[in-house]
């Protein structure tokens, strides 16, 4: 059976993922999937009343989104726009897939994400938490790397020329 990729849109919240996995998705033709839909009510409520998710609060996101991603890789492939802070995280979403995901790591200042994160509306991740997402972000190693400080479809452009 050919396996189909799976992209990872990662980083902390406010650097962009959903937009970006969203024009990626159109411009692979595969699906995109916003890792936040798949998060449990509790999450939402925990992170809403801004207090951070440890460890365990993600443990059932991550399996979740890995199963999303061992069922699309039998169909279409796909992206989803995922944190993944921590190496053990990107590990849990890695689990039983061949040939492994691919990481799209979203960098960017934390002033930059700050102000972004201010300007946006509707969203129930709160800027106060933004501080323990740098905290805890494990700088990936084995990714492709983003400058969010450019247009999206520039960061798109980027990518699809280092997947090339």
């Amino acid at each position: 059976m050919n396996k189909k990729r799976i992209f990872i849109i990662m980083g902390v919240s406010g650097t962009g993922k959903s937009t970006i996995g969203k024009l990626l998705g159109q411009k692979l033709d595969v699906p995109f999937f916003d890792g936040d839909d798949f998060h449990p009510e509790s999450n939402i409520l925990k992170m809403k009343s801004g207090q951070p998710l440890t460890d365990e609060d993600r443990k059932d996101w991550l399996l979740a989104l890995n199963e999303l991603a061992k069922t699309q890789q039998k169909s279409t492939g796909c992206i989803i726009a995922c944190s993944a802070l921590k190496q053990v995280y990107r590990d849990m979403l890695n689990a039983e897939l061949d040939p492994s995901l691919v990481f799209i790591f979203l960098e960017g200042s934390f002033e930059l994400i700050s102000s972004r994160m201010q300007a946006r509306k509707d969203h129930f991740m709160p800027v106060d938490l933004l501080r323990s997402q740098f905290d805890t972000l494990e700088v990936p190693e084995d990714a492709i790397y983003a400058d969010i400080s450019k247009s999206p479809d520039k960061i798109v452009g980027d990518i699809i020329q280092e997947l090339s």
